[in-house]
């Protein structure tokens, strides 16, 4: 047996805890305290590159480009 099935109240270190037990864990939290654990435990935002930053533009305009589209598609094809 290991150490932390014998002692419940021991500590576990973080490397013995699997991404699949977070996940079980997340999955198992109310709405409300997952939203009180994320609060409590929260990720900053991640800078950016910059050509991270380009390709986030890229894809901004060519969603407004797109939008753009697809109302003059519907506007002609409603005539």
């Amino acid at each position: 047996m290991e150490a932390h099935e014998l002692a419940p109240d021991a500590a576990i270190s973080s490397s013995a805890i699997s991404s699949e037990d977070l996940a079980a864990v997340v999955a198992s939290l109310e709405p409300d305290q997952l939203i009180a654990a994320k609060e409590k435990f929260h990720c900053p935002r991640r800078n950016l590159t910059g050509m991270e930053m380009v390709v986030f533009w890229a894809l901004r305009i060519y969603l407004v480009f797109m939008f753009g589209v697809v109302i003059y598609q519907i506007f002609t094809g409603a005539r």
